[in-house]
């Protein structure tokens, strides 16, 4: 089908421009909530007409969605979920799931705004574009984890997604290479004052035989 675009899409195309999009597309989403018309004769002159109103009316919505986006920006989102001890998910967190958390805390978000190429299935930490207009996005971060306490962790960056026995293999390799950098560090430490000493032996000159026999 043929459409008239009343506002910029994203990879579709700008505000006035005529663009060809799949019948399906322009009957379920872009005719129904306003953001295209059929390209006929008829509505070219409709457009025309309204293309001031049209662009204050898309300015407005932009200028809300920045405002939005700059309380939403950087926002984590805890989502409790049963999962296996690797981490997987019994299940999945969709766009709808999404949706309905962001809006629980006060942002009115639809899920057709969550940009997600595919359900997330792994606990973790999740970064997740929203789209709030054509020109505005917030990124904000899914926090998916077994438990509240979980949640906590994984956001102080412990990995939580390795099994019980691994993860504490990773806490004792960490843990051993930090004493080994300490060991390192203080061995560094002492050659430097050993060369220190030797260099300021070294700077000092012998006695003289005048000034030994003045001694004697």
């Amino acid at each position: 089908m043929q459409v008239i675009l009343l506002e910029r899409i994203v990879n579709l195309g700008q505000m006035g421009d005529e663009v060809r999009v799949r019948d399906g597309y322009a009957r379920n989403y872009l005719l129904p909530q306003g953001r295209a018309l059929r390209a006929n004769e008829v509505n070219r002159k409709r457009f025309e007409s309204q293309r001031a109103q049209l662009e204050a009316r898309n300015l407005e919505r932009r200028n809300e969605a920045a405002a939005v986006a700059e309380r939403l920006d950087g926002h984590t989102f805890i989502m409790v979920r049963q999962a296996a001890e690797t981490g997987q998910l019994y299940g999945s967190v969709t766009t709808r799931d999404l949706a309905e958390t962001v809006s629980a805390e006060g942002f009115s978000v639809g899920r057709s705004q969550i940009v997600m190429a595919r359900p997330i299935k792994t606990i973790g930490l999740h970064e997740v574009v929203i789209s709030l207009h054509a020109e505005v996005t917030a990124t904000i971060t899914a926090n998916v984890a077994r438990s509240a306490d979980e949640a906590e962790r994984q956001a102080r960056g412990e990995d939580l997604s390795l099994p019980a026995d691994e993860a504490a293999e990773a806490a004792e390799a960490d843990e051993a290479d930090a004493e080994e950098a300490d060991a390192e560090s203080g061995e560094t430490a002492s050659d430097s004052e050993a060369e220190d000493a030797g260099i300021e032996t070294a700077g000092t000159e012998p006695a003289s035989d005048d000034e030994e026999t003045k001694t004697d």
